[in-house]
């Protein structure tokens, strides 16, 4: 068993991105007033512990929500979304194995294959697979983000 404590000094003190007290309330409340864009605050493991860049691209296209939007600009209804494509995108990405880019393995030495299911990340240029507009791509607290601008409000 791990050490809370442990755990926390490498992950940070956030939210695990599955853990039920997270809600769209919760992230409602956690968004007010909030002058960083939705990608900056989903990504910040002070807040929510576990997310990265590549599930962070895919959960904004599930949830219909451009990274750069200002967080504090979020609805209530938006939040709900964006919590229910986190949990989406990362059971979905657990039951593949996760993301194998470059050199990833998990503790089996097996490569991942969510990959294949990416609807946005590593795909500017390409069509969107919902609706064929390209993707396009932003840099976003020093990381790529990948946005459909049909799909993505």
């Amino acid at each position: 068993m791990l050490d809370a404590a442990a755990l926390t000094k490498v992950v940070g003190p956030g939210v695990d991105a599955l853990d039920a007290t997270l809600t769209g309330e919760w992230l409602f409340a956690r968004a007010r007033g909030r002058r960083t864009s939705v990608k900056a605050l989903l990504m910040d493991q002070r807040e929510i512990a576990g997310l990265g860049n590549i599930y962070v691209s895919e959960l904004l296209h599930r949830a219909g929500i451009r990274p750069r939007r200002r967080a504090a600009r979020l609805t209530r209804d938006e939040c709900a979304r964006t919590i229910a494509a986190m949990r989406a995108v990362l059971d979905a990405a657990i039951a593949r194995g996760g993301s194998s880019i470059s050199d990833y393995r998990d503790g089996f030495d097996q490569a991942g294959s969510y990959q294949d299911d990416h609807l946005v990340y590593d795909r500017a240029g390409d069509p969107c697979r919902r609706c064929a507009t390209k993707i396009r791509a932003v840099v976003i607290v020093g990381r790529s983000s990948f946005y459909c601008p049909s799909c993505q409000r």
